[in-house]
């Protein structure tokens, strides 16, 4: 029988020692599977810079509390056992003194289990919180600073649904590092504690003549070997499953967010019978992998619980003749079966998270590709413009399509202050190609580009409005320094005076304004933040010629230095340039003078 009187500072020895070599064998085991295993390096890559000391020691702390807690978790497990042994040997004996004792000792043990358990919760949910919002921010921050969020369409394996690997995986990969992990400490720890008890309270066991000494030991470490070779082969198919589980529902996703987004246009078309039945199929694609997910799943925990269910009656087969012989009390029993249940639930422990493992090895990979893609986004041979005197220069300037088609061939032009340019062209010519270009986007361009100093704004045929307020909208993408006066004065400058009393109005302004308004409040932006240089992409293509005539002039009056770039094809546009760059295709071009 356990002496209970010893059992704190034993508890707290134990849990000291098992935690010193938990910690060295962990870190061990960690460096050698980033080592040695493509997984673990794809692993390490994502997870690195979060316990990176120079980046502030939290995520390391919270970390080796988790770990603290979970070795205390085993030991508070081992502690149950032996109250299991003293408890139901006390029932036996009829020993109500004894009975009423454990009682007491349970009800100190139930407590301490129930405040380690909401602390460890706390614990391992402040750490996933502070990881998970470390990592959005790098990822979010990558996928911005390369380009990726436009760049890579150019790259050479395009990734799918980069916002659904932002916004889900980063949450799943953090949380299942953690829980299996931990599992995986877990189970170690309780296959070393509970093999120790098991032993000594397993008897011998004779089969087939052969007597076989500490059988339940042999027993347990076989049967569950064996069982996890054969799980493992079940499971395989489910790292492919489960990765396809997660692109196929993206796509459908973004399927639907398509039909939100240009739910107009499909209304003006008729498009509804087209759309649904783009959608029902892409929703037939998901269902084909989860089928395939569920009949795989079937085997898998067909298996298990079969295993599972044959293992709970072992230790009584065994134990059950030494019983009734007298030589173990009905405690050795109840303990026997408490061992054995822990040993074999530890070693299932990799065989009944495989499925668990091969979704988080499809997380991992999912946010590896989102890191490569932008990796060489950021890495695309993009020309970038110098940006050091007051007026557009272009040198020999080459800009041809991702097969090698020229679209312009060495330009050179100069646009002072106060100029303007009218670029004309057929369907195809490469007028907008040439804006990106000057605007440092396109990777597919050689030759000098010298643009004036500062911010450059570009509004195109469809403007990008953000969300939130009419005034985030109007100022983006600065923050606001402008008072609701100038904002105002702005607004009635471009006819948007009916707008005016709604400035701090939330609302999705893309879906609220019709085309023209939207094409006017980038006019406003531009008169808001005085750019030394403005690209235009048929940017009054939604307005009339009148709106045009008021939109452009009064650009002219408001920024007499600004150099302006316009693409469009309306006659009407000449009286407000000084310049026309016809781009004739091929990579041909030619520049003619107007008269003002």
């Amino acid at each position: 029988m356990l002496d209970w009187g010893t059992v704190v500072l034993d508890s707290v020895i134990w849990t000291a020692k098992a935690y010193a070599i938990t910690v060295v064998v962990f870190v061990a085991v960690l460096a050698a599977v980033v080592r040695f295993t493509r997984w673990g390096r794809q692993w390490w890559r994502i997870a690195a810079s979060y316990f990176d000391p120079r980046n502030g020691v939290g995520g390391l702390a919270l970390a080796a509390l988790v770990l603290l807690f979970t070795v205390f978790a085993v030991r508070m497990n081992v502690l149950f056992s032996y109250w299991y042994n003293d408890f139901y040997t006390a029932i036996q004996n009829l020993d109500e003194p004894a009975f009423w004792r454990f009682m007491r000792i349970f009800a100190v043990l139930a407590t301490v289990h129930v405040l380690r358990a909401l602390i460890t919760y706390l614990i391992g949910q402040t750490l996933d919180i502070r990881w998970r919002t470390h990592l959005n921010a790098r990822l979010v921050d990558t996928w911005l600073r390369t380009g990726s969020f436009y760049k890579d369409r150019f790259v050479e394996s395009p990734i799918d649904n980069p916002d659904q690997r932002i916004q889900v995986d980063v949450t799943d990969f953090v949380t299942t590092t953690r829980v299996l992990s931990m599992g995986a400490v877990t189970a170690v720890l309780s296959i070393v504690s509970f093999t120790g008890i098991l032993w000594d309270l397993s008897g011998p066991l004779t089969v087939f003549g052969t007597e076989i000494p500490r059988a339940m030991v042999f027993l347990v470490f076989v049967y569950v070997l064996v069982t996890t070779a054969v799980a493992f082969w079940i499971g395989r198919p489910l790292i492919q499953l489960s990765f396809l589980n997660e692109k196929l529902g993206a796509t459908y996703r973004y399927a639907l967010v398509r039909v939100r987004e240009y739910g107009e246009s499909i209304a003006f078309y008729r498009g509804e019978g087209v759309e649904r039945g783009g959608l029902l199929s892409k929703f037939a694609a998901v269902i084909r992998n989860w089928w395939h997910i569920v009949f795989r799943m079937l085997k898998f925990d067909g298996f298990n619980l079969t295993v599972n269910q044959t293992a709970v009656i072992f230790p009584f087969l065994v134990q059950g003749p030494r019983l009734f012989a007298g030589q173990i009390t009905l405690g050795d029993v109840m303990q026997t079966s408490n061992a054995f249940g822990q040993v074999h639930d530890s070693l299932s422990f990799f065989r009944e998270s495989y499925d668990d493992f091969a979704a988080f090895r499809a997380t991992t990979i999912r946010l590896n590709g989102l890191l490569d893609t932008s990796r060489q986004a950021g890495e695309l041979p993009t020309l970038v413009p110098s940006a050091q005197g007051d007026r557009l220069s272009l040198s020999g300037l080459s800009v041809g399509t991702p097969s090698g088609k020229p679209l312009v061939t060495d330009l050179s032009l100069s646009v002072t202050p106060g100029q303007a340019l009218l670029v004309r062209g057929p369907s195809g010519s490469g007028k907008t190609t040439l804006l990106r270009t000057i605007a440092g986007l396109w990777p597919y361009a050689r030759g000098g580009i010298d643009r004036p100093a500062g911010d450059g704004l570009f509004l195109s045929q469809n403007p990008y409005t953000p969300l939130g307020t009419l005034r985030d909208a109007v100022t983006y993408p600065h923050t606001s320094v402008h008072d609701d006066d100038a904002l105002r004065q702005v607004l009635e400058k471009v006819a948007l005076g009916h707008l005016v009393d709604r400035l701090d109005a939330e609302s999705d302004w893309a879906r609220t304004l019709s085309p023209g308004e939207q094409q006017r409040l980038g006019f406003a932006r531009i008169l808001l933040s005085e750019p030394a240089i403005v690209f235009l992409d048929e940017a009054t293509a939604a307005v009339d010629e009148g709106l045009e005539n008021l939109l452009y002039r009064t650009l002219r009056t408001a920024l007499p230095e600004a150099v302006i770039v316009s693409v469009g094809h309306r006659s009407t546009l000449d009286s407000f340039h000084d310049r026309v760059l016809e781009l004739q295709g091929d990579g041909r071009w030619a520049i003619t003078e107007l008269v003002r």
